[in-house]
């Protein structure tokens, strides 16, 4: 898996239902490395600390893999690396196959898997289109954010290398089915299993419940 582009924000103000608003999710690529701390990356602007930032939601990737799908239904956006504020863009990402977890060498940085992304009304306001929400839910392409083990900078070109992978842990996507597609008579098995993982935050065990 390979970093196809590092990404930045700079504070914007919006007005969302008469109000202005500030966000760090207008997020456009950069020509130099980005480096990963515990609780954010260095230079980022992280807004609202409830939500986004702190040691569980420290960087945030999504899959290069997953533009094409979100092209054809959004085909009159301006796209550039960024779009869904994602600090790193990643060839190669499969939520499907990573799991809640596992720990990855990213550049100089060692970083665990850690929540995939419950979207905003901010994600909403970015593509001009309320509907992103539930369509990026139901696509369960959520992407991922991760906990950084060890800080480090990432440039392009660098690749996310498994170093340890949570053997008996759950997907990203089966979080993300767990959390928004739940039913009792298919998943009833796999909440045990997720309630049980150490590895599984205790903000999203307190969601699962």
């Amino acid at each position: 898996m390979k970093i196809v582009a590092t990404n930045i924000a700079e504070p914007k103000t919006i007005l969302w239902r008469g109000k202005e608003v500030q966000t760090g999710i207008y997020k456009f690529p950069v020509d130099q490395p980005i480096v990963l701390d515990v609780e954010d990356v260095v230079g980022d602007h992280v807004i609202d600390r409830r939500y986004h930032g702190g040691v569980d939601k420290a960087c945030y990737l999504y899959a290069l893999d997953h533009y094409d799908y979100w092209k054809e239904k959004y085909p009159n956006l301006d796209w550039k690396y960024g779009m869904f504020g994602e600090n790193l863009t990643v060839e190669g990402f499969d939520e499907h196959s990573i799991k809640i977890g596992s720990v990855y060498k990213l550049g100089e940085a060692t970083v665990q898997i850690s929540r995939p992304r419950q979207p905003c009304y901010k994600l909403g306001v970015r593509f001009g289109d309320s509907r992103i929400i539930k369509e990026f839910i139901d696509s369960l392409y959520s992407g991922v954010y991760v906990r950084v083990l060890e800080s480090g900078s990432v440039k392009v070109g660098q690749e996310l290398l498994l170093e340890k992978e949570n053997e008996n842990g759950i997907t990203i996507a089966e979080l993300n089915m767990l959390m928004f597609h739940y039913q009792e008579e298919k998943h009833g098995e796999l909440l045990k299993k997720a309630l049980k993982d150490p590895l599984v935050s205790d903000s999203d065990k307190k969601y699962l419940n």
